[in-house]
C-alpha cells in the first residue's frame, strides 16, 4: 500500500509540475482509442485500456502489452454576465476565467495468457479532476465564493480478468486512489470590503474496486458492461493559510483576526456504469453506450475549521448533485491492415441543479464531437485523437446563503474546450 501511494505522489508531482491540472470533475479521457470513438469502448475493450473501460476486454489481448501516453487540454475561460452578491449587487458585470492548459496521463501493463484464459495487469489514469481560476484575486466578482479551485487524483488499478467459455469473460480490479486540493478565496464584508485571502492545500486518498462483464454471443456482436464503485476522498489535516489581512480587525468589529490552522474536507467521487453494445461489418465497427455517473451522492460539501473565528468558520454548502446518463456513439473503419480511422459523439448532461451552480464548477450540458486514427508498425500501436467540447450556454438565477455567507449568481455562462490525446503501445 505505501508502495502505491509513494507511486501515485510521484504521478502528481510528475504531470502537474508546469501545467495547472483542472478540468470537469469526471475525466473518462483514459485511453486515446476510445476517445476517438466517443469513449463509446464498454463492448470493444480490445486495448490496455481495457483497465478502465471494462477489463473483461484484457482476455482479447495477446502476451504482453504497453502503452502510455494522455490528453492534452486546452480549456477556454468561461464567460460570465451578470450580477452577483458582492460590490454592487445590482449592477451587471462580466467576468472571465483564466485559460487553463493541462495534462491527464494514462498508463497500462497487461498479459494474457492464451491457454489459460487468464489475463492480469495495471493501469494507472486520473479519472476526477477540477479546476477554475479567476483572474484577480482581490476584485473578481466571485472572490467571496472562490477564486481558485483545484482537485486532482490519480488512481493505480492492478486488475483480473478470466475467459469463462467462448462467450463470456468476466474481469475485476482493486482501486487506489490518491487526491490533491487547492482551494482559494476572498471573503467580503459590505463596509469593510476584501477581510483576507485564504488557502486551503491538502492530500488524502481512498479505496474502491470495479468490474466488467464481455458477451460475444456471435462473432459480429459483443456486449460490454462495466461498474466502477464510489470513492469518498478525505483531505485531513490540510494546511489553510490566511494573508492580506484587513486592518479593520483592529477595529473590534469582526472579533480575533483568523490566523494559518488545519482544515479538512470530505469529497464524495460517484459511482459510474456503462452498458456497451458494438456491432462489427467487414470493416466497419459501430458501437453504442449508455454512461451513468450516480452523481447524487455529491449531496453536500463539507469543510471543517480547526480553529475557527466568527469570520473564518466551518462550512457544509448544499449540491444536490442528480444522477446522469451520457449517451455515447463511436465507429471505427480499418482503412488497411496497419490504419484505421475514428469518429465519435457524446451527450453529456450536466448533473448540477440550477439552485446549486456555482463559480467553482458552472457545468452545462455538453456536446462532444471526436475524431480519431490508430495505426500498427510492427508491434508498436500509436492511437491520435482530437475531440472539441461544446459547453451549452447556461443562464443561472440562484443568489443564496451558503453557511451565513451569500453565494450564487444571476446571469449567464459561457464556454468550450479543445483536447487532443495520443497513446503508443507496445507488444510483446
Amino acid at each position: 500500500m505505501r508502495g502505491w501511494k509513494l507511486l501515485s505522489v510521484l504521478l502528481v508531482l510528475l504531470f502537474t509540475a508546469s501545467t495547472s491540472f483542472a478540468a470537469g470533475f469526471r475525466l473518462p479521457e483514459a485511453g486515446a482509442k476510445a476517445m476517438g470513438m466517443g469513449f463509446a469502448f464498454t463492448a470493444q475493450a480490445d486495448d490496455p485500456s481495457a483497465i478502465y473501460f471494462n477489463p473483461a476486454g484484457l482476455t482479447q489481448l495477446k502476451g504482453q502489452n504497453v502503452m502510455v501516453g494522455g490528453t492534452y487540454v486546452r480549456e477556454n475561460g468561461g464567460e460570465f454576465t451578470g450580477t452577483t452578491p458582492v460590490d454592487n449587487a445590482t449592477a451587471i458585470k462580466n467576468e472571465t476565467q483564466k485559460s487553463l492548459n493541462f495534462f491527464i496521463p494514462n498508463a497500462y501493463y497487461t498479459k494474457t495468457n492464451a491457454s489459460t484464459g487468464f489475463s492480469y495487469g495495471v493501469g494507472m489514469f486520473a479519472p476526477f479532476g477540477l479546476g477554475q481560476e479567476y483572474k484577480n484575486k482581490s476584485a473578481s466578482i466571485f472572490r467571496n465564493q472562490i477564486t481558485k479551485i483545484d482537485l486532482m487524483t490519480v488512481v493505480v488499478n492492478p486488475t483480473v480478468a478470466f475467459k469463462v467459455n467462448e462467450v463470456l469473460s468476466v474481469g475485476f480490479g482493486i482501486d487506489y486512489m490518491y487526491g490533491k486540493a487547492t482551494l482559494e478565496k476572498t471573503p467580503v464584508h459590505p463596509l469593510a470590503g476584501n477581510l483576507y485571502q485564504l488557502k486551503l492545500e491538502g492530500d488524502g486518498d481512498a479505496w474502491g474496486y470495479n468490474f466488467g462483464l464481455l458477451l460475444k454471443p456471435s462473432e459480429n456482436l459483443r456486449i460490454g458492461a462495466n461498474f466502477r464503485s464510489p470513492f469518498t476522498l478525505e483531505i485531513k489535516n490540510g494546511d489553510v493559510e490566511i494573508s492580506s489581512v484587513s486592518p479593520a480587525y483592529g477595529s473590534g468589529l469582526f472579533g480575533p483576526a483568523p490566523s494559518p490552522t488545519k482544515g479538512s474536507a470530505k469529497l464524495a467521487m460517484p459511482a459510474t456504469f456503462a452498458l456497451g453494445v458494438a456491432y462489427t461489418m467487414g470493416k466497419l465497427t459501430v458501437e453504442v453506450d449508455a454512461d451513468w455517473t450516480f452523481w447524487s451522492s455529491f449531496g453536500s460539501l463539507p469543510i471543517t475549521i480547526r480553529n475557527q473565528v466568527p469570520t473564518l468558520f466551518s462550512t457544509n454548502a448544499a449540491k444536490k448533485w442528480e444522477d446522469v446518463v451520457a449517451l455515447r456513439f463511436g465507429a471505427e473503419y480499418r482503412v488497411t491492415d496497419p490504419l484505421s480511422l475514428r469518429a465519435g459523439f457524446v451527450f453529456d448532461p450536466t448533473p448540477v441543479p440550477l439552485g446549486t451552480v456555482g463559480p467553482e464548477l458552472p457545468d452545462s450540458d455538453r456536446l462532444n464531437y471526436m475524431l480519431g486514427a490508430g495505426y500498427k508498425i510492427g508491434p508498436w500501436t500509436i492511437d491520435v485523437a482530437g475531440m472539441y467540447i461544446d459547453k451549452k450556454d447556461r443562464t443561472v438565477f440562484n443568489t443564496r446563503l451558503e453557511g451565513g455567507a451569500p453565494a450564487g449568481q444571476g446571469g449567464t455562462w459561457t464556454g468550450n474546450a479543445w483536447l487532443a490525446g495520443l497513446d503508443v503501445g507496445y507488444k510483446f
